[in-house]
């Protein structure tokens, strides 16, 4: 394997700035925005993407990367093709945890809740707004699936092309948008020496915040 298989000496400190219990917004949901919006005003590349990991019915995780598409009180949304992976072990456990990370901040955010689906309406809404190629793509993929080669791919869309002209194709069915409400955060802020900033915003039962500091 040579020595690209021990990374062991490879690291870097971190710096960027700190996060005190004063600091923290009320709501979660504020101190998320405030830092998105940081982490785009400091050029962050697709500061939006997030690893969304799920489990099925099965004991072994799976993770990937999803653009955060939008975001409100009621949780954070992406859309997808419900026949992935993703989408059949949401339908399996509608559980799942987002994390954020901002490189330029050194920043992460952890987000875990439960989804449901956005409904059509919504979905339409959205696919609608999206660029003609994009929704080429989404309509002849069945995503996560097996396929013999990217020929067969773009044969598929060639066929929606003469199917569909000059318009796009309408939204599929099975596509559309999910909605993580979330139930924890936690706001990690990278320091000196390892020795991390870490607060947990967890709903309790009267439907309050509780914040708590955690160890790094």
């Amino acid at each position: 394997m040579g020595s690209s298989g021990d990374q062991r000496t490879r690291r870097r400190d971190y710096g960027a700035a700190t996060l005190n219990r004063a600091d923290l917004a009320t709501d979660p949901l504020t101190q998320f925005a405030a830092w998105l919006d940081e982490a785009n005003a400091a050029g962050a590349v697709d500061a939006t993407a997030m690893a969304l990991a799920t489990t099925g019915a099965g004991p072994m995780p799976s993770v990937r990367i999803v653009l955060l598409k939008h975001f409100d009180a009621d949780g954070l949304c992406w859309y997808t093709d419900y026949r992935s992976l993703k989408g059949a072990e949401l339908a399996e456990n509608p559980f799942a945890s987002a994390l954020f990370y901002w490189r330029e901040q050194d920043r992460q955010v952890r987000v875990s809740g439960a989804v449901q689906r956005l409904s059509a309406a919504e979905s339409a809404a959205y696919f609608e707004s999206r660029p003609a190629e994009s929704r080429y793509a989404a309509a002849a993929s069945v995503q996560s699936a097996p396929v013999a080669n990217r020929e067969a791919l773009e044969q598929a869309i060639r066929a929606l092309r003469q199917a569909h002209t000059p318009d796009a194709p309408p939204c599929p069915s099975e596509w559309g948008g999910y909605r993580l409400r979330p139930v924890e955060y936690e706001f990690w802020q990278g320091r000196a020496g390892r020795l991390h900033d870490r607060f947990r915003y967890r709903r309790g039962d009267a439907g309050a915040w509780d914040i708590a500091r955690l160890q790094p």
